[in-house]
């Protein structure tokens, strides 16, 4: 069975005044938005993670409003909801557990922010045998100053972690091809 895992669709990662950079890719947020409403109709799994920083500095900081759920993708009361504080929607949260009590093995994965939260997420969940799919247009980058003191583009940085993460721990497809080959699989 194929799950859909959203992570960290958070108004926050959409404030780069307080992450001092460029983000690419703003219409994660909508391609997020419609993977949501096709497991919506068709009734497949639906895993919401949230990020609660410990940073007071953070938009994503609990109570703040960045920490809320963007409106694109706002759970549904039926909808399972983990909280985390680090970097994997693995470590601290049950969402193995409930996966694998649902006998869930395919992951589809999206959200913010491909540095972060969603390779680190993918890795785990490849090398916890779980079957993966990275959804492109469903993620974004930020710009991000190098060791070597140079900024690198967030285009850069969200290209190279794609290039990672490919085949090694997830295919990687956008959202229009997931749409059609998951539809078909379901007819």
């Amino acid at each position: 069975m194929t799950a859909l895992v959203l992570i960290d669709v958070q108004i926050g990662l959409q404030e780069t005044a307080f992450y001092g950079t460029e983000r690419n890719n703003p219409k994660a947020e909508e391609n997020c938005g419609r993977l949501l409403q096709f497991f919506r109709e068709k009734q497949l799994p639906i895993f919401h993670v949230k990020h609660n920083s410990s940073n007071i500095d953070s938009p994503l900081y609990p109570n703040k409003m960045g920490n809320d759920f963007h409106p694109l993708v706002q759970p549904l009361i039926n909808e399972t909801i983990f909280e985390k504080n680090v970097n994997s929607a693995f470590i601290g949260t049950n969402l193995e557990v409930s996966l694998r009590a649902q006998n869930i093995t395919d992951l589809v994965i999206a959200g913010l922010t491909i540095e972060h939260c969603i390779s680190t997420s993918v890795r785990m969940a490849s090398n916890l045998g779980f079957n993966v799919v990275l959804v492109s247009d469903a993620t974004a980058a930020f710009d991000k100053m190098g060791y070597d003191d140079n900024n690198y583009p967030a285009d850069v940085i969200f290209h190279a972690e794609l290039a990672n993460l490919k085949d090694e721990f997830a295919t990687v497809l956008d959202t229009n091809t997931l749409l059609e080959e998951l539809d078909k699989s379901l007819e």
